[in-house]
Order: C-alpha cells, then sequence, then structure tokens
C-alpha cells in the first residue's frame, strides 16, 4: 500500500506526482527544486543558497512523515554544472551526519524552471 505525503509548509508538485510516497519502510521524495514554500518562486542565490533550500524543503517533507534527515539512506544530486559541486557539496554536507547516505551527482543539460540544483531522496523508517 502507498500513500501521499504533502505538507502546507513544502512547496506543492508543479506536474501529475506526489512530493512524496510512503511504501511499506520507505518514504520516497520526488526531485525537489529550490523553491520558497511561500512564493512557489525559486530562491536567489548561488548554489548553496539553492542547496540548502532544497535541503530544508526535503526536511519539511521528511518532518510530514516523522522522519529527519539521519533517515536518508540514499540520494541522487542533479547539477546544472558540475562546477558547482564543491560549493554544492559544502551546503548538503550542513544537513548530514555520518554514516552519510548513498549518492549519485550528476550534470543535467536543464532542470525544472531552470534550477541550479535539484535532489531526490529515499529515506527509512527503520
Amino acid at each position: 500500500m502507498k500513500q501521499a505525503i504533502e505538507v502546507a509548509g513544502a512547496p506543492k508538485a508543479i506536474g501529475p506526482y506526489s512530493p512524496a510516497v510512503r511504501a511499506g519502510q520507505w518514504l520516497f521524495l520526488s526531485g525537489q527544486v529550490p523553491f520558497d514554500p511561500a512564493t512557489g518562486q525559486l530562491v536567489d542565490g548561488d548554489i548553496a543558497a539553492q542547496t540548502r533550500r532544497v535541503l530544508q524543503n526535503i526536511g519539511t517533507l521528511l518532518a510530514a512523515a516523522g522522519l529527519s534527515h539521519d533517515a536518508v539512506v540514499r540520494t541522487t544530486v542533479f547539477l546544472a554544472d558540475m562546477g558547482d559541486f564543491a560549493a554544492m557539496n559544502a551546503a548538503y554536507a550542513e544537513f548530514f551526519t555520518e554514516p552519510y547516505p548513498a549518492r549519485s551527482t550528476v550534470q543535467a543539460a536543464r532542470l525544472p524552471r531552470d534550477a541550479r540544483v535539484e535532489i531526490d531522496v529515499i529515506a527509512t523508517f527503520d
């Protein structure tokens, strides 16, 4: 059985998908881009600011499911420019502790609304 997780403090989906879905002991979060949940607009700032906003939005969805960043076991980071890797990585490290989630980082030709970063996660209820 699957259950959609949505919360008022997180950005709304911009298409026919759920921001998060619980399936058994797993929580799957759709890719999040740096939308300000209050305005629905991309946040201003560099890659570090955009990464922080994405991970704050992820934290809001995790909290709605009763979890925190500590429950995340896997992430995928999509960057518009791999030249942003070091700055993204530094901001990303502010949200996770050891043991860190497994992660892939790839450069994408274009992200939704021309964001510079998008991150999806898988978390566990264990």
